[in-house]
């Protein structure tokens, strides 16, 4: 099969904007870490694509993914052992108030609108 057989997306559409419209257009794109085709794509089908997740929320995704695995360590040592290894839990349970903690001041910050 020629490469063109198998390429499902062969129809090819061009738009022309004004200098405004394209840079809303590049900034909307760059926000969204998606490419300009996947975009355009997204819009067609109906759905405005959101702006890409901080570096800090991969960072607080990571931190609570440590400390859930701490909690389910201490359950199940607990459970095993029918004891609850205090001075872990309670290590566990601060930095599981700390991430709580900046997770909320991250998402009740109120954002600049970016035009």
């Amino acid at each position: 099969m020629r490469n063109q057989e198998v390429r499902k997306r062969n129809n090819r559409v061009q738009v022309r904007l004004d200098n405004k419209e394209h840079q809303a257009f590049l900034k909307a794109v760059k926000r969204s870490r998606l490419s300009q085709e996947v975009y355009l794509r997204h819009l067609i089908c109906g759905v405005v694509p959101q702006d890409a997740p901080s570096p800090d929320y991969y960072a607080m995704m990571q931190q609570l993914y440590r400390i859930g695995n701490n909690l389910n360590q201490i359950a199940q040592k607990a459970h095993t052992l029918n004891v609850i290894d205090v001075q872990r839990y309670d290590a566990a349970y601060r930095a599981f108030e700390t991430a709580v903690e900046e997770i909320t001041k991250a998402v009740v910050q109120p954002r600049p609108i970016q035009r």
